[in-house]
């Protein structure tokens, strides 16, 4: 018998409502209140400043000449699409792997908002030492990764944990 909404992972979705709103918001915020490279510097190594990321992380196919936008964009649908598959297929007692993929989901769909409606990632969470800057990034970015993480955890973990302790490694 297939599992229910709330028998499912899919009840963690609320996990990425709030991502995405958060993002969102922040966002909005950025591009109500900055200039394009206008920078505020909250901590001797943080600064929010807004820049357009026309690419994926690290700027990577940032200056392919606007084909990139959609293909970012139909990866982050694919990803949030398979991710609720399998969301829909899993415990809800999964707790670690339906945070992380409703992290992933959030901050995907996040991000995808912003190319539909710019052609652009809003970016402005600036991260630095002396004069070396780690590449800008935002809520959604943030989100991908840790979800990212969890999986990959996940993955190295839950395997070892469903092994049976009696069965000898070789």
């Amino acid at each position: 018998m297939p599992l229910t909404w709330k028998d499912s992972g899919l009840r963690w979705y609320w996990v990425a409502a709030l991502v995405f709103l958060a993002d969102q918001l922040s966002k909005q915020w950025v591009l109500a209140n900055f200039a394009l490279f206008e920078s505020v510097q909250l901590l001797p190594f943080f600064n929010f400043t807004y820049v357009r990321n026309y690419g994926a992380a690290f700027s990577f196919l940032s200056e392919a000449g606007g084909w990139q936008r959609w293909l970012f964009a139909t990866v982050a649908i694919g990803f949030s699409t398979l991710l609720t598959v399998w969301l829909r297929k899993q415990s809800v007692s999964l707790w670690k792997l339906n945070l992380a993929y409703t992290l992933v989901i959030g901050g995907a769909l996040g991000n995808l908002i912003d190319r539909l409606m710019h052609g652009f990632v809003v970016d402005f969470i600036d991260f630095y030492w002396g004069t070396s800057h780690y590449p800008a990034f935002n809520i959604a970015d943030s989100a991908i990764f840790i979800g990212a993480v969890l999986i990959i955890w996940d993955s190295f973990f839950s395997a070892k944990s469903e092994q049976d302790p009696t069965e000898e490694v070789k």
